[in-house]
């Protein structure tokens, strides 16, 4: 598939041809990543920080907070990968620092090694010399200890002369189980679906910068379709992943959807776009495309707004929120409309009560002796917590994310209990 690309120089997404001229500049990352992080992870590379002329962590930190990034540039150790991982990044990608001694200290599933070559040799210090190694050399050196490897033809970088499809399938098969990225010479999206069909992905950042292709041209051309119309079924899911209803996707509904990050999708009795809530209201805001391992199925993830999703008023094809989702559901409601004698508006209007019955079921779980009990407890305690969450503005969805991005942490808090607070508190 398609990784688009952010070169970062100076605060400003660049593109370079061949590692060293400077052939455009694009402007303010920022709006740029949350355009391309709707199709899945991004590459974000901070070049000053590979060139040891400065650095643009504060600003790329901030990238990390809007879209999937693979990270790279200037990363030459242990501590500096670990710290960007920590940071949010999904991914590190290390250059010369991608050394067996230095990757065996890392968690393999979430590094890269960036192999530079120019006809086929690994060059370093800034592309101006030549190791003498050759890509397949370094590739059986490091592949048990990477997840994935960045192959840039360095004679192609930014000349979109095309991808070298023999060398692309050698590599990736070389690969093995770790994902290879090639990277240099892109120029139509024919150039993705051949890495795709060799089990490859292509970073792309120039043809995308000057217009040779869309995002959404790059991310259809490996799709396929065993519909006589064309079409692909898509899954619509919300942000927490729950399945909203099944509808049908095309090239031109996809691009309409990236161009506007709202639910658009083709209507099979209608013909043309549907854009979902245009009549009734209930929009939803498309926060990511991801297709399936076969490349013929889609899943939009989307936030839905209004009643639900299905024309009959319920917040799914398949019936209403249930568990958590429609205790969240109950709780937002009593926040604008709580009936009289309502329970959790009562502990809305009263934070002290509110605590004080946190408290008390946390402690009853901590006391329970039996599943059934630490059930019925935990289930108290859930339910507390989301009350207090909400009441502050928290979603169920942010709450989740967080857990999330918690798990990616490599770094991990002691965990130790804190001073307990005075009792009047």
């Amino acid at each position: 598939m398609i990784i688009p690309s952010i070169d970062i120089a100076d605060g400003s997404t660049v593109q370079l041809v061949g590692g060293r001229d400077h052939a455009l500049d694009a402007g303010d990352p920022r709006p740029i990543a949350e355009k391309f992080g709707l199709v899945g992870e991004i590459a974000v590379i901070d070049l000053d920080a590979a060139r040891g002329i400065g650095s643009n962590k504060e600003l790329i930190k901030e990238l990390l907070a809007v879209a999937p990034c693979r990270v790279g540039g200037g990363i030459r150790d242990v501590e500096t990968a670990i710290e960007w991982l920590d940071l949010g990044a999904r991914r590190v990608i290390l250059g010369t620092a991608a050394t067996p001694q230095i990757l065996r200290e890392l968690p393999r599933d979430r590094v890269i090694a960036a192999l530079d070559a120019h006809n086929n040799d690994i060059v370093v210090e800034g592309w101006t010399r030549s190791t003498g190694v050759r890509v397949e050399e370094r590739i059986d050196e490091l592949k048990e200890l990477v997840s994935g490897f960045l192959v840039t033809f360095v004679e192609r970088e930014g000349r979109m002369g095309g991808l070298p499809e023999d060398r692309v399938r050698e590599l990736a098969e070389r690969a093995g189980d770790a994902r290879m990225t090639v990277a240099g010479g892109v120029r139509t999206p024919e150039d993705i679906a051949m890495a795709d069909r060799a089990n490859a992905d292509a970073q792309v950042g120039m043809a995308l910068y000057t217009g040779a292709f869309s995002l959404a041209d790059g991310f259809c051309a490996p799709l396929k379709s065993d519909r006589a119309d064309g079409l692909y079924p898509t899954v619509v899911t919300d942000e927490r992943g729950i399945t909203l209803g099944l509808v049908y996707s095309s090239d031109e509904s996809i691009a309409e959807a990236l161009r506007t990050k709202r639910g658009v999708y083709h209507s099979r009795s209608r013909g043309g776009l549907w854009v979902k809530g245009e009549t009734s209201g209930d929009t939803q805001e498309l926060l990511s495309i991801a297709p399936d391992c076969d490349r013929d199925a889609l899943r939009f993830t989307v936030r839905q707004a209004g009643v639900g999703f299905c024309h009959t008023g319920t917040h799914t094809c398949f019936g209403d929120r249930t568990g958590l989702a429609a205790l969240e559901r109950t709780i937002a409601s009593r926040l604008t409309d709580a009936p009289v004698g309502s329970y959790t508006r009562r502990l809305l209007d009263d934070p002290g009560l509110l605590r004080s019955k946190l408290l008390e079921e946390a402690g009853e779980l901590i006391d329970a002796d039996t599943p059934e009990d630490a059930v019925w407890e935990a289930a108290d305690v859930i339910y507390f917590a989301l009350v207090a969450a909400m009441r502050r503005g928290a979603t169920l969805a942010e709450i989740e994310s967080m857990l999330g991005a918690r798990t990616r942490k490599v770094t991990r808090r002691p965990g130790d209990a804190k001073p307990a607070k005075e009792a009047t508190r």
